[in-house]
């Protein structure tokens, strides 16, 4: 078990109201910087959301041995200091409320208020730079920063720390409230900042569920899963030894060099250079590029390393009580190498139920869209974000109490930063409503949350003939009628576009391609820049599919993609 899993939810509660620290093991140590009188875990400050309806952990660290009083919502809980100084509560269930309230912590003469906390829904959002888009930057940022009135939606960006061991807890700038590790409302005057994913998702959880919404951001862009997995995981992964190996060699040239006394002196001498250097440049010159102080750091302390961000920003939060998480990650897996994240990638969900010491953690898993322009048919049958996608796919439908949100849709820029996040947020809301809180629309039917979900296919007179999971495919039909995405091959394997036609009666769709006479395979969105309309009544858009098993040759790779190697064929 890693260190700072949190205590397990069953321990009784009578037994916790008065226990001593002493008694969990699995405490990171007390970190070096924190004060010995009276210490909160960080994530609790003022404007702050906690989860209703479950019971609330709350941590923190006091001088070994002295009672710790906590207070809140009528509620007053008592515990001891471990030897190392920590300590920790759980406090009963809470209803959901917008009244602000104080969570009052007091020991020794010590006393910690944090203020104007409300009681509502509380999601972690994690993954790379699609999820840390700030709302300011996405694409619908001047209407919603200029109408933005949602106090009791509260988000929290939380510090880029990156650290070989697991942190108790994470840094937070005091003498700036707007900075990361602070929790702000989503009013104008504040909401620019928060993640544009996590905003329009919790826009329409409040609006439908009429309850106060905590998002916790946790994303950092640029990294891959392995980043976001203990190292006690990773190291169960061959593919992942080459990622150790190249930080270890990182660390160990920055500690021969000086470490970071020798850092320093080499940053002063490359800047004077690069100052003598900038005052010689002519007119019309590019002039040199300023060196990064961040360049000269330990990399253990920021550099994407495999259980980097796990360590560094999940650790600190590690057994706060939320309801569910949002991931949207694997676009820096599509670059060169995508063989750890058959393992990896499940391996997020797996770690982060045991640091939330939750195993049915609700776990959203958004897919990657595309980036950059389609190109030859070869290259988009073998570009590696098909790969991403299939295993994002195929870890949903193994993995329960989780969902896959599509997005290839939402890409009109080319870029592999899509602006367009408010569909994103919105269908992932969807799913949430559906599968986590169990809503039906208002004639008492499940909501609907899936595009079409491919099933299986069959060849009648030269023409591919696919059926999709009955409660997905009503009101199948192609946006615009327009038969774009599609692709069929014969024995040869080489894929041609196809045709395409709904047959509504029968929720099929029928492909065909004049250069295939005897079809074997049909594929639908299989494309750096995934393109395509087939979409259901609510439409929401299918999920990118191929009728074939057959191994995709990466054009970044060598080594060639088996589904069968990584997933056995069943379906949730």
């Amino acid at each position: 078990m890693s260190r700072y899993v949190p205590i397990t939810a069953c321990l009784a509660m009578a037994f916790l109201q008065h226990c001593s620290a002493d008694e969990f093991s699995v405490f990171p140590p007390r970190p070096d910087h924190m004060p010995t009188d009276l210490t909160i875990a960080n994530i609790f400050s003022d404007h702050m959301v906690l989860q209703q309806a479950k019971p609330l952990r709350i941590w923190g660290w006091a001088k070994p041995g002295n009672v710790v009083v906590i207070e809140f919502a009528g509620q007053s809980r008592s515990v001891s200091a471990d030897k190392s100084g920590n300590w920790a509560v759980l406090l009963e269930p809470v209803p959901a409320s917008f009244d602000a309230r104080e969570l009052r912590v007091s020991s020794a003469g010590h006393l910690k208020v944090i203020k104007d906390v409300l009681v509502g829904e509380v999601w972690l959002c994690g993954g790379q730079s699609n999820m840390e888009m700030k709302l300011a930057a996405s694409r619908d940022a001047d209407v919603e920063l200029l109408s933005a009135d949602y106090p009791a939606i509260r988000y929290v960006r939380l510090p880029l720390t990156s650290s070989l061991t697991p942190r108790a807890d994470f840094p937070v700038d005091d003498a700036n409230d707007k900075s990361p590790g602070h929790w702000l409302p989503c009013t104008t005057d504040h909401v620019s900042n928060c993640t544009a994913v996590g905003y329009y998702f919790a826009r329409r959880l409040q609006r439908v569920l009429k309850t106060p919404i905590g998002v916790v951001d946790s994303s950092w862009g640029g990294t891959m899963a392995q980043h976001w997995i203990t190292r006690e995981t990773l190291q169960e992964i061959p593919q992942v030894a080459p990622y150790f190996k190249k930080h270890q060699t990182a660390r160990d040239e920055w500690i021969a060099a000086g470490g970071a006394k020798g850092a320093k002196q080499r940053y002063q001498n490359d800047l004077q250079a690069w100052e003598i250097a900038s005052a010689k440049i002519k007119k019309g010159e590019a002039p040199p590029r300023k060196p990064r102080i961040e360049a000269y750091s330990d990399p253990s302390l920021v550099a994407r390393q495999p259980g980097g961000m796990m360590n560094g920003i999940i650790a600190p939060i590690a057994g706060l009580t939320v309801r569910g998480a949002l991931f949207y990650q694997g676009e820096n897996n599509c670059f060169g190498d995508w063989s750890p994240f058959p393992r990896t990638f499940p391996a997020v969900i797996s770690d982060w139920r045991k640091a939330f010491d939750n195993t049915e953690l609700p776990f959203g898993i958004i897919q990657i869209s595309g980036w950059s322009t389609r190109r030859s048919m070869t290259y988009d049958m073998n570009h590696p974000t098909n790969i991403i996608r299939e295993i994002q796919f195929k870890t949903w439908r193994q993995t329960p109490h989780t969902g896959l949100i599509v997005t290839f849709d939402t890409n009109s820029s080319r870029s592999i930063h899509p602006a367009c996040k408010q569909p994103v947020g919105q269908r992932s809301a969807r799913w949430a409503l559906a599968e986590v809180y169990k809503l039906q629309n208002s004639r008492r039917q499940p909501l609907e949350w899936r595009g079409p979900v491919y099933s299986r296919m069959d060849v009648t007179g030269g023409k591919c003939v696919v059926h999709f999971e009955e409660a997905t495919a009503r009101g199948l039909v192609l946006d615009q009628d327009v038969d774009i995405g599609f692709y069929v091959a014969g024995e040869d394997k080489i894929f041609h576009h196809a045709k395409a036609r709904v047959d509504e009666r029968n929720r099929t769709l029928t492909v065909w391609s004049d250069a295939v006479t005897k079809p074997l395979a049909v594929r639908y969105g299989w494309s750096n820049l995934p393109a395509g309309g087939l979409v259901n009544a609510r439409e929401l858009p299918a999920y990118p599919f191929r009728s074939d098993a057959w191994p995709l040759e990466s054009h970044a790779d060598t080594e060639p993609y088996f589904a069968e190697k990584y997933f056995a064929e069943k379906s949730k």
